[in-house]
């Protein structure tokens, strides 16, 4: 199964793709930092870095080989800065708000067998549906069948609380799309407007039917202590894999990397002191908070400056995992959650490499999509395209 990776960032999305079977031909990605990580990892893929504006149809054909239809999936992730809840503000005239465009011109010229587009939830509402409805529009036109619904990361045995509103065309389908049902008992509560019933929700009754939530210990507990700031990755890890989860993420690894973490200031250090597990910026003294928290109300910000707790989910990986945005602080060390660790949470294989500095590996790791999640959807467009007529 062939596969096109538009906007791919690091290449989470294709990481989990491969896993169900699909080969990436070709990756196209803006930031060459981003490209340099998603090439060490895709080494037979051909990665075009640039603008998707500047990608030329046609060329793509040539430089594959390929005619028209003999793509089977084109995917990708247009930024989704312009849609983000946490954007001051979002409306159709961000420029990044209209690179599904792009995407979407790419799609008409390769016309593949399947067509993934990704990104957040607050897709759905921006310009009050009109671009969900654009989408829809165009891929009709061009003979997609077209769904999408807005997935939990948490249900996938991610150990994150991360949506993604997720739509899937397929080329001539006469049956009805399909998206991956919940395979973990993981909950969560959907905090945006408008979309709720988009969310695949799972009876109470099946829950107990559903494997256990995977948790921040289990993807943290087997690797080595390190220190704040700590720039030097140790090789080793602490113990052998402790559980199902671990065990995925080290298959084929060798070695550890990338177990090396952000500095955090003494100021936050002290006010760690304070924080339980599962606990945040109320529970650190009125004199030790931050200027703007003396000043919030107690239900306000409830992630700030949070130190995850081992049974819990993490809250959504960033691109920094700064305390002040969330919460980032070790369930047992003082110190925010390492590179390694960021890149766990979010479903990385260990052998999966990061370049760049670590300010830019953080925000890389952020940026993607859990692999995890990808393969998730990967396997039922596989299903599809099997079951086509």
């Amino acid at each position: 199964m062939k596969s096109i990776d538009l906007f791919a960032g690091a290449g989470g999305l294709s990481c989990g793709l491969k896993q169900s079977g699909f080969t990436p031909l070709l990756a196209n990605e803006l930031v060459a930092q981003y490209a340099e990580t998603y090439q060490l990892n895709h080494e037979e893929t051909q990665v075009i870095v640039g603008d998707v504006r500047q990608v030329c149809e046609t060329n793509i054909k040539k430089l594959l080989g390929v005619k028209e239809g003999e793509i089977d999936l084109i995917a990708g992730g247009p930024p989704c800065q312009g849609f983000s809840i946490n954007a001051p503000i979002r409306n159709l005239d961000d420029e990044r708000n209209h690179l599904f465009k792009d995407f979407l011109r790419i799609v008409s010229s390769l016309k593949p067998k399947a067509v993934l587009i990704e990104n957040v939830p607050g897709l759905v509402s921006l310009g009050k549906g009109t671009v969900v409805q654009q989408i829809y529009a165009e891929l009709e036109a061009m003979g997609y069948k077209v769904s999408h619904r807005i997935l939990f990361a948490g249900h996938y045995g991610i150990p994150q609380m991360r949506f993604r509103t997720v739509f899937i065309g397929i080329k001539k389908f006469k049956g009805e799309i399909s998206f991956p049902e919940p395979e973990f008992s993981a909950k969560a509560v959907a905090n945006f407007t408008g979309a709720k019933e988009l969310c695949i929700s799972v009876p109470p009754l099946f829950y107990q039917h559903l494997k256990k939530q995977v948790n921040v210990w289990d993807a943290l507990s087997d690797l080595p202590e390190i220190e704040n700031s700590q720039t030097i990755s140790p090789e080793q890890y602490a113990t052998k894999p402790q559980n199902n989860y671990q065990k995925y993420l080290r298959k084929n690894c060798r070695q550890l990397t990338a177990h090396h973490c952000a500095r955090i200031a003494e100021v936050n250090l002290e006010r760690l002191k304070y924080i339980p597990q599962g606990g945040s910026w109320r529970d650190i003294p009125h004199d030790l908070l931050p200027e703007g928290l003396k000043r919030a109300r107690r239900s306000d910000h409830t992630k700030r400056y949070g130190r995850l707790h081992p049974d819990a989910l993490c809250s959504t990986v960033l691109t920094k995992c700064d305390p002040h945005w969330g919460s980032f602080f070790h369930p047992t060390q003082n110190r925010v959650i390492s590179v390694r660790e960021a890149a766990r949470i979010q479903s990385f294989p260990d052998r999966y490499m990061f370049s760049g500095s670590i300010t830019q590996q953080y925000e890389q790791i952020g940026n993607a999509v859990p692999p995890l999640l990808g393969k998730a959807i990967g396997d039922e467009i596989m299903k599809m395209l099997g079951e086509k007529l």
